[in-house]
């Protein structure tokens, strides 16, 4: 008798776990309610050379695959602490794109200066605040050898080199680009809290850590499947190091969870997907909000090919 309830319960509970994965197969297509668009602007303004762009567009459907809508007709400036005044003005070929074009060599902005970002858009008044922050020199990039492991073939790593400022809380983004192609995807936002991963990390005024400087390295795979080498002889790579505030650090890293999404059976694991935070206001009484951030960063830049 014991021997048959050892044989009947490990069944049950195979096939309970099988009908619970071919659920999981069950294809749904849930009718969502359809909510109201809001503003969305998108303002990451640096004093890199050259022209700024503010992007305004609206929210869509959930399932809509559409780029989404740019709002037109909207004023934009922004004005530092000292009264400067920015204009941005809407590009005709493009509609929602507002740009700053600088006068000769005029930059926008400098390390320590408050900004404060105004947009009238159909009648409703929004406005953000953002400090640009220092940002330290790369001193350089260097490539490196690493032989055949069991997760990648033989490979050459890209690597930046950087010291973080001594005083703790500075916050930053480090964006790369192979071949003149930018490291977009979700996996490849490399944020940095003084040299580290954050605020705990203790790696202030110090060389960043090794994964925040080899996250300029594209993990790309072949039609097989087969991880790829990140650079060959012949490629190059740029990299930027934009300071951002703690409030836009928080802003990409909470970006990063609902938009790296698992996919399949470990979504049910998942971090629940939720609205991010954002530092734009509406000061109209009883207005629309918005969503998206506003951030003016100071960037260092270095370029490198890679030659054996």
């Amino acid at each position: 008798m014991n021997k048959m309830k050892r044989f009947y319960i490990p069944l049950f509970l195979t096939l309970a776990l099988a009908g619970l994965f071919i659920s999981c197969e069950d294809e749904i297509s849930p009718d969502l309610e359809q909510a109201n668009s809001i503003v969305v602007i998108d303002a990451w303004v640096t004093d890199k050379p050259g022209k700024q762009v503010i992007t305004i567009t609206e929210t869509q459907a959930y399932f809509d695959n559409t780029l989404p809508p740019g709002v037109s007709g909207a004023s934009v400036s922004v004005v530092d602490d000292l009264g400067s005044v920015y204009l941005f003005t809407e590009d005709p070929a493009k509609a929602g794109s507002y740009v700053w074009t600088p006068s000769g060599s005029e930059v926008m902005g400098s390390v320590g200066r408050t900004y404060t970002l105004n947009a009238q858009i159909g009648g409703e008044s929004y406005y953000a605040v953002s400090k640009m922050g220092r940002v330290p020199v790369i001193d350089s990039i260097t490539f490196t050898f690493e032989p055949e492991n069991a997760f990648q073939p033989d490979s050459y790593l890209a690597e930046f080199w950087a010291t973080d400022f001594k005083g703790p809380n500075d916050t930053y983004r480090i964006k790369a680009w192979k071949n003149g192609v930018l490291l977009n995807k979700p996996t490849e936002l490399n944020l940095a809290y003084d040299a580290g991963f954050s605020a705990g990390g203790n790696f202030d005024g110090v060389t960043f850590i090794t994964p925040i400087r080899q996250g300029i390295n594209p993990f790309e795979q072949d039609d097989n499947d087969e991880p790829l080498s990140p650079y060959f002889p012949g490629d190059s790579v740029y990299v930027e190091i934009h300071s951002i505030s703690l409030q836009a650090f928080n802003f990409l890293n909470e970006v990063a969870i609902q938009t790296n999404r698992p996919g399949g059976f470990s979504e049910l694991f998942a971090t629940p997907l939720s609205n991010v935070s954002t530092n734009i206001f509406n000061k109209t009484t009883g207005g629309q909000p918005a969503v998206g951030f506003f951030n003016v960063g100071a960037v260092s830049a270095l370029g490198k090919k890679f030659e054996q």
